[in-house]
């Protein structure tokens, strides 16, 4: 077993932990052809200059904009689709229906993106009809406005369906008896959801809401990437955008860097009080 876990703790430990590492350029002034150590130290400046620039705080804001549509509305859709497969009693029809909601997972954003622009484009499906029937046309994809609901809707579209899986295990815990006993004293179907349903699976619900706010920052990075030409950046540049722009595009590795780490600080503190909240309403966390 143990062997069996070496290829993923090296994953982690090259990847992920060795990669902090280089967390150092955000107090330099980096050159590629200096090297990480032999560049010059500017301490806290580059995050002076990323504290002073209104591009920056832009992305901010349009990330936590996301990230709060994305909670509020895409986090409840995979535990609903669980609630609704696991009511279901052919075995055939919720297999078909679960494949059928898993499949979006496994298609890259390049084509989910591609599907969207062909039905909501200026030119797609959605608009070659009201153009025949003599309607005024809109152009979805290319509307700043509609931005934000409709990357929201595509991640629903994309990966609700294989969100469901871990709901689905821990309603497969759920004693059948207590249901039986909540329906003989009267109970509907929504009393045993909120009295029997949800107190058995609030530990995972916590889990997973604890982890989806240390990642509330990263809201998508080839999502917003591959639609960012078609609204504009005051639209859809967010914190992973502006970093490789400035960085990878820019050259300006240091200044990239410490939007980079402003982002994974937050996001651990985050995690943190998360996590020290469920402490305090009994549950258990990611950690005790």
């Amino acid at each position: 077993m143990a062997l069996l876990m070496l290829p993923g703790l090296a994953y982690f430990l090259l990847f992920h932990y060795g990669a902090l590492v280089g967390n150092v350029i955000a107090f330099k002034d980096y050159v590629p052809f200096d090297g990480m150590w032999g560049s010059q130290w500017t301490g806290l400046a580059n995050f002076q200059r990323m504290f002073g620039d209104s591009d920056f705080w832009a992305a901010v804001l349009n990330t936590l904009w996301i990230a709060v549509l994305q909670i509020v509305f895409y986090f409840p859709v995979p535990l609903a689709l669980a609630v609704l497969l696991h009511t279901l009693t052919w075995s055939t029809v919720r297999r078909f229906v679960q494949s059928v909601a898993y499949l979006p997972h496994f298609i890259s954003w390049v084509i989910v993106v591609a599907l969207f622009q062909q039905v909501l484009g200026d030119t797609g499906l959605v608009n070659g009809y009201l153009g025949d029937a003599g309607l005024h046309t809109v152009d979805i994809i290319g509307n700043p406005d509609a931005f934000k609901p409709l990357v929201v809707a595509q991640v629903i579209w994309k990966d609700a369906g294989w969100g469901t899986i871990i709901f689905l295990a821990a309603l497969s815990q759920v004693d059948e008896q207590q249901y039986e006993a909540a329906a003989i004293d009267g109970a509907g179907p929504w009393r045993r959801f909120w009295h029997v349903t949800l107190p058995a699976i609030r530990p995972v619900v916590v889990l997973l809401l604890i982890m989806r706010l240390g990642d509330i920052l990263s809201v998508g990075f080839e999502q917003m990437l591959l639609q960012r030409d078609a609204v504009g950046p005051e639209a859809a540049e967010i914190i992973d955008t502006f970093v490789y722009y400035q960085g990878i595009v820019g050259g300006d590795y240091g200044f990239a860097a410490a939007a980079g780490l402003f982002k994974g600080v937050i996001g651990a503190l985050l995690v943190f009080a998360a996590n020290k909240v469920a402490h305090r309403l009994g549950e258990q966390g990611v950690y005790k």
